[in-house]
Formats: structure tokens, sequence, C-alpha cells
């Protein structure tokens, strides 16, 4: 199977540092919990989360992104491991604290059902006090498709519903963007 992030993920640490405003959320916590990043990528999240001690595990259909990460967790040591999946086929979501889904849902015509789906079994099956971590691009109606899953039918705490900016510099070509985005953190 052809994984076009593969291609992307030629250039190591593609879309840089993680957003200030996920790593201050996660900076408040005693690093004691498990996170479960879901569609990690290279790590952009997974690897400064384990470097503030916390224990991650990481899923993306990139093995070209798993493998950069796994290097970087084996030579500092983190408590860090990458798995090779696709994440919509996993299903181990109780035995988390905290699932971070970070870029993953556009909510595209034809990818809309399969990805409130997914939000709503992560939702059903997820731990009680487990705390879900959305980040989205604030675009069109991303953040009211996103909204309307998440208070389907669950009874849920909203702890943070945060807009910010992202910029995006490719170095090499000299693109730059900058897009709003959203952060919203819920608990069982």
């Amino acid at each position: 199977m052809v994984v076009t992030y593969d291609k992307y993920y030629q250039t190591e640490n593609l879309f840089g540092e993680p957003y200030p405003e996920l790593m201050g959320f996660f900076s408040a916590y005693p690093p004691n919990g498990k996170i479960l990043d879901l569609g990690c990528g290279q790590g952009r999240d997974s690897i400064p989360l384990a470097r503030l001690g916390f224990e991650v595990i990481g899923i993306d259909n990139s093995s070209v992104g798993i493998e950069q990460m796994n290097k970087i967790a084996k030579t500092e040591n983190l408590k860090l491991k990458g798995i090779t999946a696709d994440i919509f086929e996993y299903d181990e979501f109780a035995e988390y604290d905290f699932i971070l889904l970070d870029s993953m849902f556009h909510f595209t015509k034809n990818d809309r059902k399969k990805e409130t789906e997914f939000i709503e079994r992560i939702l059903s099956e997820i731990g009680k006090e487990c705390l879900v971590i959305l980040c989205i691009q604030d675009t069109g109606e991303k953040v009211k498709i996103l909204n309307e899953t998440i208070d389907l039918k669950y009874k849920l705490d909203r702890l943070v519903d945060e807009k910010f900016k992202y910029t995006f510099e490719d170095s090499e070509s000299g693109h730059k963007s900058e897009t709003n985005y959203r952060m919203i953190i819920i608990r069982k």
C-alpha cells in the first residue's frame, strides 16, 4: 500500500514544533499518564510529550514517520513507542489517560461518516476521566461538525475550547501559510 505521507516525511520534522497551546496544556499536568497519539506522523507531538515524562503510544499509517519517531525515542531513551497501523482500526482506547487527535479530521464529503463514527467509537470506549484532546482547523464547517459529533449522546465536560493560529513554513520552498485552529479538550 502506498502511503502519501511516506513521500512527504522524507523531509524530517516536516511540520515543525508542536502547538504551544497543546504543550502548555500538557505542561500543567504531572507526567504520570499514558497518552495515545492517533495519527502521530513523525512524532511532532509524541516526542515532546514523552520528553515531558509521559508514556506515549503513537499510531500512524506512515512507516517512514514511525521509523523516524522510534529512532529518536530509542536515542533519547523516551517512554515512546510508535506503531505503524490504520488508526481507524485501532480499538484499545480504555487503557489511556489521554487521547490526542491533532489535525486528524477534515470532514470532507467522502470522509465525514468514517471520521464522525470513529470519534463516536472513541468517546464510547474511553475510560472515565480520560481526556480527549482534539486540534482541528477552524475553517469551513469543521468545528461545527466536530461539536455536533461530540455533543451527540455523551455527557462530557468541556475543559478547553481555545482558538489559535498555526503558521507553517517550508524552508525548502519558502512557502509560508497561517491557519486558524481550535483546540477542544473534553473529559468523560
